[in-house]
């Protein structure tokens, strides 16, 4: 269970004046459960150049403020705040989000209970194999709206029971956000703003926006 942020621009931006909001939303924040975000965070922004760079840490995300002026202008970029639903799977960078490949990125907010994953499928936790699978299916789907609502009708049908999957994606050209949650609706809801020259994807919202609740079982792309 965890925070994630998604923000598309026309124009390089700062991304520190919304990593401040974001950490701030998250050390307010608490999973269901009363934990915080604080088993780590992860940033992956566009270079000018079309690469995927990511910054991972193991320190929750208000603790390390002082790096946030690091990160150059970008058109897009992912940041997961990160709370480990089991203790084994805690101090694991590995584990931590974003996750990306030469041309997506991805971030996971949800838990799913008894997912029948296929023998094939890479990973050692339940998000790295839900990347694994997405990206399999965007190769085959060639529109990553199509592989995201594929791959929700196949935790529909493979899981036994699903709380939430919340999921957020970039092509380098869009962002995608899919909201799904079965409870605990104030806890997963996602917020989307769209604004001529920006947009985001969000499990907060940030102030001095005007956000709209994305509705259960739905998918934005902007």
């Amino acid at each position: 269970m965890c925070r994630f942020l998604i923000v598309k621009s026309t124009s390089p931006i700062g991304i520190d004046e919304f990593l401040k909001q974001f950490a701030q939303a998250c050390f307010l924040s608490r999973t269901p459960d009363g934990d915080w975000q604080g088993d780590g965070w992860g940033i992956s922004y566009l270079s000018e150049d079309g690469q995927w760079l990511i910054r991972k840490s193991l320190l929750p995300i208000w603790s390390e403020t002082e790096v946030f002026n690091n990160f150059p202008k970008s058109r897009f970029f992912l940041v997961h705040a990160r709370s480990a639903s089991f203790p084994n799977q805690k101090g694991l960078i590995d584990f931590n989000q974003p996750f990306i490949s030469s041309r997506y990125a991805f971030v996971f907010n949800g838990f799913i209970k008894g997912m029948s994953f296929p023998q094939t499928v890479q990973g050692n936790i339940g998000s790295q194999k839900l990347w694994s699978m997405l990206l399999k299916l965007v190769e085959e789907e060639k529109e990553p709206d199509r592989a995201i609502l594929r791959l929700k009708e196949i935790c529909l049908k493979k899981a036994k029971k699903i709380n939430a999957l919340n999921i957020g994606f970039c092509d380098q050209r869009s962002i995608y956000g899919l909201c799904y949650y079965e409870c605990w609706a104030d806890y997963y809801s996602l917020y989307a703003t769209n604004l001529p020259s920006l947009s985001f994807i969000s499990s907060e919202k940030l102030a001095g926006f005007e956000s709209q609740r994305i509705l259960p079982g739905e998918l934005v792309m902007f």
